[in-house]
């Protein structure tokens, strides 16, 4: 007998057509209403996928669920075994910024440590020496994670440097993020573990049903060193951060109790993707007061810790009396940053934003001239760095208050990507910062965005069109 043969335009298809459009739509509709908290984001998710059968609903497979929370959970819970934090303190500050403390704390759930030192190293250029003698001076433990690490003369350098700790009988765990390290077949990390060093990938994986995972990356920059010595920023490994014409930006050497909380995130990190543990003595060392600073880390990411960091920077601007500060290589705030943005203005706040002329970006450069010309009734003051890319990222406000690390002012950073940034409060470290920011501000040219909206009309239409790409760039 020959089988029975249904044609595609069969009423039997595409009954089974629409009967699983439906039921997809049906699905993510419920999803959408009980998790997402955004009304635009929610009634544009929903208008997509009963407007684009089938398709709109694996858009939303991909990029709209959050898979990460309950693994993260039981992530927590294995580092809540590791160790034990200090006690918080009390900044001597003035009043506004002691308040501005305790409502990081409050949000975070991390102590504001005192004791800590902290030294600013700029560019490439300064940083990678310090780091490849740390990693050559170590004597028990290393811990890496970068979101990218080349396989150049910059990282092959460091990739030696550790195979050779490891040779040594130090303990090493390299953590290089999937996408940031090269998908495919990342060669770096290959040399590494041929050379006996223990690395994984964050987030990797061949499932189709996994995929949603891509849209999520580890962008965090930490090393440490026998759990005393840490170096977090925003610095890259890679040859693009050396020389004359290298991405300028900024990285930090730590010493301190606030290193405890760089070696938490590294370990729940490395158990998320791989069930170690990492609960030896030698990656948790007693840590003595070094310095007068106090430090808090600041952990961002889509699970537990969503919008921690931006409910932090918002009221940091909130409470901000006469001055904020913000260097950052991509700038597009949602809405709610935007507002606390303009009230501070209103009351008097100098406002000042610095940013690259030019990204590593095109889409993204793009993007943000869109969205400026929402910042046209807004007298922040705007300026733009010359020159090569400057990837830093800092944040100040009343000279007294910092923020430092690896994120962006932008949803991927504050809602996507997994992100490590140091709350530091005293006036002679903010002073270091707001120098580095007086000398991108003397090098730099004020950016007007009312002349963004005189560009010529096909120039504005294409910024604007990036600009609705802003949740995921």
């Amino acid at each position: 007998m020959f089988p029975i043969s249904i044609p595609w335009t069969s009423p039997l298809v595409e009954g089974l057509v629409l009967a699983l459009y439906i039921l997809l739509a049906g699905l993510v509709t419920i999803d959408v209403l009980l998790k997402k908290s955004d009304v635009p984001r929610a009634l544009g998710w929903i208008g997509l996928v009963w407007l684009t059968p089938i398709f709109g609903s694996l858009l939303y497979y991909l990029f709209g669920i959050n898979r990460v929370t309950r693994r993260a959970l039981k992530m927590g819970r294995l580092a809540r075994k590791q160790a034990t934090p200090p006690g918080s303190t009390q900044p001597d500050a003035s009043e506004h910024i002691a308040q501005l403390c305790d409502v990081s704390g409050r949000v975070s759930g991390e102590p504001l440590t005192a004791g800590n030192a902290l030294t600013v190293l700029d560019s490439g250029d300064e940083a990678f020496p310090v780091m490849l003698e740390a990693i050559r001076g170590a004597k028990h433990s290393i811990a890496l994670v970068s979101y990218i690490f080349r396989n150049d003369t910059a990282g092959r350098e460091f990739a030696d440097a550790l195979i050779e700790a490891a040779q040594r009988g130090v303990k090493v765990r390299v953590l290089l993020d999937s996408i940031g390290a090269g998908y495919v077949y990342p060669r770096i990390l290959y040399r590494m573990r041929a050379g006996g060093v223990v690395a994984a990938r964050f987030l990797h994986t061949w499932l189709p049903w996994r995929m949603p995972f891509l849209n999520m990356r580890n962008h965090r920059k930490i090393l440490l060193v026998d759990g005393r010595i840490g170096f977090t920023g925003g610095i890259n490994i890679g040859i693009e951060n050396l020389g004359a014409n290298a991405i300028r930006d900024i990285h930090f050497r730590v010493e301190g109790p606030v290193v405890r909380t760089l070696m938490d995130t590294f370990a729940r990190d490395w158990a998320f993707t791989t069930d170690e543990e990492l609960d030896e003595d030698c990656w948790w060392p007693k840590l003595k007061a070094v310095g007068h600073i106090c430090a808090r880390g600041l952990r961002a990411g889509p699970d537990a810790d969503i919008y921690k960091l931006e409910t932090i920077l918002g009221a940091a601007i909130t409470l901000a009396r006469t001055r904020v500060r913000i260097v950052t290589p991509y700038f597009l705030p949602d809405p709610r940053l935007q507002f606390v943005i303009a009230q501070a203005v209103l009351r008097g706040v100098e406002v000042e934003i610095v940013l690259p002329r030019k990204s590593d970006q095109r889409l993204m450069d793009w993007a943000m001239r869109g969205h400026l010309r929402f910042f046209r009734h807004i007298k922040a003051c705007f300026i733009v760095s010359p020159g090569t890319f400057d990837h830093s990222k800092l944040c100040t406000v009343d000279g007294e208050w910092s923020v430092i690390g690896s994120s962006n002012w932008d949803a991927r950073s504050f809602r996507l990507n997994f992100e490590l940034d140091l709350e530091c409060v005293g006036r002679d470290f903010t002073a270091q910062l707001d120098a580095i920011i007086d000398a991108k501000i003397a090098r730099g040219q004020r950016l007007d965005p009312d002349c963004l909206a005189s560009e010529r009309i096909w120039l504005r239409l294409r910024n604007a069109a990036a600009r609705l790409l802003m949740p995921y760039l």
